[in-house]
């Protein structure tokens, strides 16, 4: 797994006291995402992984086998993710379900630029990864599948998102996020990052080279609403070494196409209806 997904993005807040349920809670959290990230582990992989106490382990994993979120394969002595999984996951494609005229729209992206395409929507505070189109040719970034919301900062959807926020917002956002460093050329000081993102609101393209995976470059345009607000952003990523000055032009063309379609889409109120008729 990309190490994006496990190390922390830049320093953050000290936590708040927690009493003994939320400490639970947050033990039993981190023992299902350790199986999934094993594809499956005994008690004592768990254990040793995490340092929790091996009991508390075992009555853990016993409360999410029976709540169905594990199974417990009894011959192999090991724990792998349950079925009630699923239904969650079912239902947060559901809630975040991409319109049929969206998905056309980066299939059509991913046809003209010979690129990955994406498009990420805006839900509370993270800019989330909603819907890829790639080849075995022109494959996906490792760690952006669906429901990706890390590195705003080194993303170029990201800096769409940022580069929309106010002064005070942006503050917020990254004191929380943190500005880590994922590559050689990942920007972590802040006054770097807001001359770039006043480049970003007036030209209306996001471009990141390497910042966010060695070698890799992506590109990304807003997404706006009939009030004018970014609600999402489409994007590209390449091999930077296929990305000359002149092809670069011709995705940044693409990119505001495909934005221009979807932001239409959205100020029609077409996904407004569609989402009062599902009520």
């Amino acid at each position: 797994m990309f190490s994006v997904l496990k190390e922390p993005l830049g320093p953050r807040p000290a936590p708040a006291p927690r009493d003994g349920g939320v400490a639970t809670v947050e033990k039993t959290l981190a023992i299902l995402e350790a199986v999934a990230e094993r594809g499956g582990a005994t008690a004592r992989e768990v254990s040793e992984a995490l340092g929790f106490p091996l009991p508390t382990v075992y009555r853990l994993l016993q409360a999410l086998v029976q709540s169905d979120y594990l199974v417990h394969l009894t011959g192999q002595h090991r724990f792998e993710l349950g079925y009630k999984l699923d239904r969650l996951g079912v239902s947060l494609h559901r809630q975040i379900g991409i319109p049929t005229t969206v998905r056309q729209e980066v299939a059509n992206l991913h046809r003209l630029t010979q690129t990955a395409a994406y498009f990420a929507v805006y839900r509370g505070a993270d800019v989330v990864v909603a819907y890829v189109v790639d080849s075995p040719a022109h494959p996906r970034l490792t760690p952006l599948n669906f429901g990706f919301h890390e590195a705003t900062h080194a993303t170029a959807f990201g800096k769409i998102m940022l580069s929309g926020m106010s002064s005070e917002q942006r503050d917020q956002y990254l004191d929380v996020h943190g500005m880590g460093r994922l590559t050689d050329t990942t920007k972590t000081d802040r006054s770097l990052l807001y001359d770039e993102l006043a480049h970003v609101a007036s030209s209306g393209v996001a471009w990141e080279i390497e910042e966010f995976v060695p070698g890799m470059t992506c590109a990304a345009t807003a997404v706006r609403n009939a009030a004018g607000m970014i609600v999402g952003s489409v994007a590209i990523s390449a091999p930077s070494a296929e990305l000359s000055e002149r092809r670069r032009h011709e995705v940044e063309r693409h990119l505001r196409d495909s934005s221009n379609v979807v932001s239409r889409y959205y100020r029609s109120g077409a996904l407004r209806r569609a989402s009062t008729a599902t009520l």
